[in-house]
């Protein structure tokens, strides 16, 4: 599962000079971005979209982990952005494998033994 920002644009150079209200201001590392969210859920044998959810652009992406389930998966994969949704009732089931934050594996990189980059949870 991921999430991938969709922009919109933040000019209010139009009829009613007002920004759509349901798009959201988040930050992107140094980059701000105007627009929604959309959360992907995918087969990890297959590689098809088996959910798709979209929420504002300042939302938690953890808070979407539960609603990519579809309760007959054993392990589900994400990134960092979804650490912590092993211990949130709707992502109860599967065995989570969450991706390394960026600061823990620069930390690995300087380290003799290279361990994995996906941590279970």
């Amino acid at each position: 599962m991921d999430a991938t920002i969709i922009a919109a644009p933040s000019s209010t150079k139009n009829e009613g000079s007002t920004r759509d209200p349901e798009m959201h201001q988040t930050k992107n590392g140094n980059t701000c971005h105007v627009g929604m969210k959309v959360h992907t859920g995918v087969d990890a044998q297959s590689g098809l979209v088996q959910a798709v959810v979209g929420t504002a652009a300042n939302g938690n992406d953890v808070t979407q982990g539960g609603a990519l389930l579809h309760d007959q998966e054993s392990a589900a994969f994400g990134d960092a952005c979804y650490r912590g949704v092993h211990t949130r009732k709707e992502a109860e089931g599967p065995k989570w494998h969450m991706g390394m934050q960026p600061g823990k594996r620069r930390k690995l990189a300087k380290c003799p033994v290279m361990l994995c980059h996906c941590q279970p949870v």
